[in-house]
């Protein structure tokens, strides 16, 4: 693990324990609040008990006790809330931009959870077939967060003028940061999947997400701080941040720059 595991291990967990606070102020599934979508059956109970989880593996991955297990248990929730939950509306999310997206942000930080387990130092003992287990999925997370950048990255062709209305007025030439920001994610993804230069595509990739916190995000939330909505999307790309920087702690040396 390079320098950047620690930071992408804190950016990872803090927005994953906020995450778990949200289930248990809204009581409820939330559209947009990862990794369950509304649809989802289970009311309140499982909303709880979604929150339950969560708030047990922030706090697990931020103070680094039994992380490990933590971040593999973690992302096989998101990754069932991703292939069980979401596909219950296969339709919607293959046709609608928003279902699209948040399910596609469930099998990123799912498959980042696994990345992350990869990289941290075993804490309690399991068996064998267990660690062989975590380091298959952490290979595999790789190349289905790859995936997801894609995916990401085609979106911002797909939705360009809608995404322009996002980025804040005073900076210039909005259409272009949209299609600069979706090269930016196939970029990342053919170097991770490659293997050239991933190291350098991942940090640099959450580099552009820790900005989009402060620039985009943050400022957002100040003018609204009541609108949950734009408190999940700000801890999303915080999550996402710190998703490219364990991407980018679990690349060889010898494959960047």
């Amino acid at each position: 693990m390079n320098k950047l595991g620690m930071p992408g291990r804190i950016l990872f967990a803090i927005p994953i324990l906020v995450f778990g606070i949200q289930y248990f102020v809204y009581g409820r599934f939330q559209g947009g609040l990862p990794p369950v979508p509304p649809w989802a059956p289970g009311g309140a109970i499982l909303a709880y008990l979604t929150g339950a989880i969560l708030v047990a593996a922030g706090i697990s991955l931020a103070i680094n006790i039994q992380s490990r297990l933590s971040a593999t248990l973690l992302g096989i929730f998101f990754f069932l809330c991703f292939a069980v939950l979401h596909t219950m509306r296969l339709s919607s999310v293959i046709h609608n931009g928003n279902d699209r997206t948040r399910a596609v942000e469930a099998l990123a930080l799912g498959t980042a959870s696994w990345i992350l387990a990869g990289i941290l130092p075993a804490g309690m003992r399991v068996s064998e077939g267990w660690e062989t287990l975590t380091g298959c999925l952490a290979k595999a997370g790789l190349y289905l967060f790859a995936i997801s950048l894609v995916i990401f990255g085609a979106q911002h062709f797909m939705y360009a003028q809608f995404i322009a209305t996002l980025i804040p007025a005073w900076i210039p030439g909005h259409l272009f940061w949209v299609y600069f920001t979706g090269i930016g994610f196939i970029a990342t993804a053919l170097a991770i999947v490659t293997g050239i230069l991933a190291r350098l595509g991942s940090t640099l990739l959450g580099v552009m997400f820790l900005l989009w916190v402060i620039v985009l995000h943050a400022p957002r939330v100040f003018a609204a701080p009541r609108n949950g909505d734009e408190l999940t999307s700000l801890f999303v790309a915080m999550a996402m941040c710190g998703s490219c920087f364990i991407v980018a702690a679990s690349t060889r040396k010898d494959s960047s720059a």
